[in-house]
């Protein structure tokens, strides 16, 4: 099942589950609070229907009143101070019904049958109502509520208002405000079961094209990813594929280049060695040219050589773990011990060496592996001896983001088109050897945690900066 109705059919679940909870904890809570407040309502009617008159005649409100022969209520008028103005507001038969009973259990009102009324006044000498609260009837259990009062005067004392109500009516309530309470939740998740279909699909349909760029991943067609315009975490983890895939195509892009470079840099001197070897082996070339040819022959296979001992040693840089040993590095013995290495090429080419940043008295430490760390110097040094004319210069310096090495000439400097490839293998100038030198380099810097960098100084020369983090 595809993951968007995976989620449709989770939300739908949860949504069913929370309606299912909800009928089951908010239905007898209904319940419970339509009996509160129908018996506050009851202690109100009942209040008013006292205030009306103490002692009232028998009346007949909606139902017939059969006096109970034992207790004949006596025969007394109206109040006309309040209970004239107010017998409009007796409660109205069969969804309140009232029973007031003067002291001597004499019933002076009542809205239920004789025999109805009969039993609430004995249940009522019992003490039984105001303990349960609830009368089981012949057709129907009500709900009960009494009031007494208990006044100073001798013809107010001891009123008792026997006040009840069906609990067929409050259970009728209770469903018809369940019906509308579960309407209105049913409404609520489908609205909420619909928004979240759409938020979903919002969230699952970029994750499916997301899908679609991985697969081109997959079959290295990087030059074709393109990026999921979407927002948050996964808008986030797009870009990141598009980024990645577009280091891959440089990378797929470089190793093209580097197999043509190489092919390039291998053929020259085999057809160099091998024309010489047919020429010799064809009495083409005899005495001094034979001699001749011989010491091309020897040369080229040194230079084949060494560009094929360079390749191994940047593989082994750029993949082998294991081949690097760190430590701490003084950094004024690294300088000195790679000039000390590279001393007979700076005196063959007549050049001055000028070091700044050493003599401050800070002893300055670097995390590397000193000797290919050192191998990384004299490739930079040796290509500077090359293009420099008279100086070059060393500057150590550090700062916030670490420690800094920077090493120039006073040369032409790098020209532009060169400047964005240069430690790319095989990019070499007019006056490089094999072009893997400062590829080399990078790969060593980056696998002892530094940085390299190249650019052309404002007065003419080249300068490279070797930037690394300060050991903690």
């Amino acid at each position: 099942m595809r993951m968007i109705y995976r989620l449709h059919l989770s939300f739908a679940l949860l949504l069913l589950c929370i309606l299912a909870i909800t009928a089951v904890l908010i239905y007898p809570l209904l319940f419970d609070n339509l009996v509160d407040n129908q018996r506050k309502e009851l202690r109100s009617q009942a209040s008013l229907l006292m205030n009306l008159s103490p002692v009232m005649p028998v009346q007949q409100t909606g139902t017939q009143v059969i006096p109970i022969q034992k207790m004949d209520a006596p025969s007394m008028p109206l109040q006309e101070t309040g209970a004239q103005k107010n017998v409009n507001t007796m409660p109205p038969a069969g969804i309140t019904n009232a029973v007031i009973i003067a002291p001597g259990e004499k019933v002076v009102y009542s809205t239920l049958t004789s025999e109805a009324t009969t039993e609430l006044v004995e249940l009522s000498e019992q003490g039984i109502l105001g303990s349960e609260g609830f009368w089981q009837g012949k057709d129907d259990k009500y709900i009960v509520e009494t009031l007494t009062t208990k006044g100073i005067k001798t013809d107010v004392q001891g009123i008792k208002a026997v006040m009840t109500t069906p609990i067929s009516k409050i259970k009728a309530m209770q469903l018809a405000l369940f019906k509308r309470l579960m309407i209105i939740l049913s409404v609520g998740g489908i609205v909420a079961f619909l928004l979240s279909m759409l938020i979903t699909r919002r969230l699952v349909k970029p994750l499916g094209n997301l899908k679609k760029e991985l697969n081109k991943v997959e079959m290295r067609r990087f030059s074709e990813v393109q990026l999921i315009e979407t927002g948050g975490e996964i808008g986030e983890v797009a870009k990141a594929v598009y980024d990645l895939a577009g280091e891959l195509d440089k990378y797929q892009h470089t190793q093209k280049q580097f197999f043509q470079n190489a092919s390039h840099e291998l053929k020259t001197p085999l057809m160099s060695i091998q024309g010489y070897a047919e020429g010799i082996k064809d009495g083409i070339f005899t005495g001094d040219h034979a001699d001749k040819g011989l010491d091309v022959i020897v040369k080229e296979c040194e230079r084949l050589k060494k560009i094929v001992t360079e390749m191994i040693l940047l593989a082994k840089l750029e993949s082998e773990d294991g081949i690097f040993h760190m430590d701490r590095v003084p950094v004024r013995e690294l300088i000195v011990e790679t000039l000390e290495r590279i001393n007979p090429l700076l005196v063959k080419s007549e050049l001055q060496i000028e070091i700044n940043g050493l003599d401050n008295g800070q002893e300055l430490l670097i995390y590397a592996d000193r000797e290919k760390l050192m191998q990384a110097l004299i490739n930079i040094l040796g290509n500077a001896a090359r293009y420099a004319k008279e100086t070059i210069r060393i500057q150590t310096s550090t700062h916030a983001e670490g420690i800094d090495i920077g090493i120039s000439d006073d040369g032409e400097g790098i020209p532009e088109p060169l400047l964005s490839q240069l430690f790319q293998r095989f990019a070499k100038g007019k006056n490089g050897e094999t072009g893997l030198g400062l590829a080399i380099s990078r790969a060593i810097v980056e696998r002892c945690r530094g940085r390299i960098s190249a650019h052309n100084e404002p007065g003419g020369g080249a300068a490279f900066v070797l930037r690394f983090p300060i050991p903690i």
